[in-house]
């Protein structure tokens, strides 16, 4: 009987080495950052993990964040554009829960700007920050979870392995090139390739007007428009928005925030128009508020990019309703630069009435 009980006894102990061992191997390594900056750190394009050791290890004065439609944003362009030394903290499909607790981390690490890409869909009903699976805020919050869960992770094992392999002058280039093919995250060089799009990428095959009309024609189909109102609720939205964007405003009044509303094409609100106007009232009027909240406050200035004709109604500016191109993204930044689009807080609703008459306007060109 003491055969059996060594045996378990020595696998036991081989289990706890392996398993201390492995956390060791993530603490020096840190591939997320989250005890020191590293020179050979590689990223990840798993955001909303990412994000949390961005804001630790990275020096930035500004915060830039978003859902997919500011995601391929490269923090270059946007430091070039606007002057600014700036961290892309932007998360595709996140609501404005997420996006008003990871700023509010980046606040705390220092960011006295804000440039908030706001679209009425983040502030649809989900669950509370606490009780969110998809954003680890214990990791953000680095508390004793949070750091346990980071540190006996098989995963971030595995990844702290290959970066220490990477580090081998002899295999640095070769896995380096072999990474992006490899089943692991953190596979990009270069923080300004985060979620970014390749350089060469071919803009006028993946945003041309076919493609926008036929996203147009595949979301007002009798069997799918039914999903253009999921998740909208003007009271709940409300509700998001004074707890999520105007708290978090007025807790930082020594912080400025620009917020835009990203230039849909016009297809997008004409898709609400023709398959569910009620959802277009509740974007209008959600809107109408948010410009005449917004506008009020000290800290915050409003851009509004909805209404602008020659970019919106230019259907070769995008892949389907809503996602425009890199030519439109630096648009985006040469317009916060100049500021040619703030609202004027004696007029808040100027450029919603200019959209309201265009989308009620505008007919679809035939495919």
């Amino acid at each position: 009987m003491r055969m059996p009980l060594t045996h378990l006894r020595r696998l036991l102990l081989a289990s706890i080495a392996c398993v201390l061992g492995a956390a060791l191997l993530t603490y020096l390594v840190d591939p997320l950052q989250l005890f020191r900056p590293s020179r050979l750190a590689f990223y990840s394009d798993d955001t909303r993990v990412q994000n949390a050791g961005l804001i630790r290890s990275q020096a930035f004065d500004t915060a830039f964040i978003g859902t997919s439609l500011a995601i391929h944003f490269r923090q270059s362009d946007i430091d070039r554009a606007l002057g600014v030394h700036s961290l892309k903290l932007a998360m595709t499909g996140s609501n404005s829960r997420q996006q008003s607790f990871v700023l509010d981390q980046a606040i705390a690490r220092g960011a006295k700007r804000v440039i908030w890409e706001m679209d009425d869909f983040i502030f649809v009903d989900a669950a509370d920050i606490e009780a969110d699976p998809y954003l680890p805020v214990d990791l953000y919050r680095s508390t004793t979870k949070g750091i346990a869960s980071y540190l006996f992770s098989a995963a971030m094992a595995k990844e702290s392995l290959f970066m220490l392999l990477r580090s081998i002058p002899p295999l640095k280039q070769p896995l380096t090139q072999a990474a992006p093919y490899l089943p692991v995250k953190f596979a990009l060089a270069d923080v300004d390739d985060i979620y970014a799009l390749p350089r060469d990428l071919d803009i006028a095959r993946d945003y041309n007007a076919k493609k926008t009309l036929a996203a147009f024609a595949y979301i007002t189909s009798p069997v799918r428009s039914r999903f253009l109102g999921e998740g909208y609720g003007y009271e709940a939205m409300i509700r998001h928005f004074e707890q999520d964007a105007v708290g978090l405003i007025t807790r930082h009044p020594d912080v400025t925030f620009d917020v835009y509303f990203p230039p849909y094409s016009i297809l997008q609100f004409v898709a609400m128009r023709d398959a569910s106007p009620g959802t277009l009232k509740i974007v209008m009027d959600l809107t109408a508020v948010i410009a005449q909240r917004l506008t009020q406050l000290p800290n915050a200035r409003l851009h509004d990019f909805r209404a602008i004709k020659a970019v919106t109604h230019d259907l070769r500016n995008y892949g389907d309703v809503i996602h425009h191109s890199p030519d439109v993204d630096a648009k985006v930044l040469q317009w916060l630069a100049s500021g040619e689009y703030r609202i004027d807080p004696n007029k808040p609703l100027m450029s919603l009435d200019e959209l309201k008459a265009q989308i009620e306007a505008y007919r679809v060109p035939r495919p």
